[in-house]
């Protein structure tokens, strides 16, 4: 039996371990590495390539989806499946946009983990029933688009942390930009949702849920 060989890319340990052990009951799965952040699994796989990535969204310095980008850039031949703890709704359709291969929330059965990993791995799209609804209504045909998917990745995340209450400092230091870059993202983000002040902004995200 040919088995599908995975890379698990998770920040929180606990959760890498908890995903092996799952695995360890799947027959066709091998995990056979883990990277805790974007830098140390492009490494990873810049030497080793693998059939299919197992991707957090949320990583520290650089997101799950900066990763995915990178990954269907350099080596459009490797699966990902996104497995994130962010509601479908609000972050399926963005890393589906960017080249997921399927997108499974945390909270699903291991069994469904499985499944979505074999048909990802067969070269199938793993959606769940109400995703996959969710897109035939969204892909072509909607015209009020919520405000957050108005914004780049990068600004979302600056969004978040502005949510969040970090400084502009905090920011820069947090993603490796210089505070005048972060104001910059700020004024496009102020711009394309209409909102004209950090209490706006964060508003805007608690109401929408977009900070659990």
């Amino acid at each position: 039996m040919n088995k599908i060989d995975i890379l698990v890319v998770d920040d929180h340990v606990v959760v890498r371990e908890g995903l092996k052990r799952i695995l360890e009951d799947c027959e066709d799965c091998a995990v056979v590495a883990e990277a805790g952040n974007v830098a140390d699994a492009l490494a990873w796989l810049r030497k080793n390539p693998v059939q299919l990535v197992l991707l957090d969204i949320s990583l520290p310095e650089r997101t799950g989806l900066d990763l995915l980008k990178t990954i269907k850039k350099e080596m459009p031949g490797i699966r990902v499946l996104v497995l994130s703890a962010y509601r479908e709704d609000h972050y399926a359709i963005r890393a589906l946009k960017e080249g997921a291969d399927g997108y499974l929330n945390k909270e699903s059965a291991s069994e469904s983990l499985i499944a979505a990993i074999r048909k990802v791995a067969s070269g199938g799209k793993y959606l769940s029933p109400a995703l996959a609804e969710r897109i035939a209504v969204e892909i072509g045909v909607r015209t009020d688009r919520p405000l957050h998917e108005l914004l780049s990745d990068r600004e979302f995340e600056i969004l978040k942390l502005i949510a969040r209450g970090a400084s502009l400092k905090d920011i820069a230091e947090r993603l490796n930009i210089s505070p005048k870059t972060v104001t910059t993202y700020r004024a496009r983000i102020l711009e394309k949702t209409g909102l004209v002040s950090n209490a706006e902004l964060t508003r805007y995200m608690v109401e929408n849920h977009l900070l659990d």
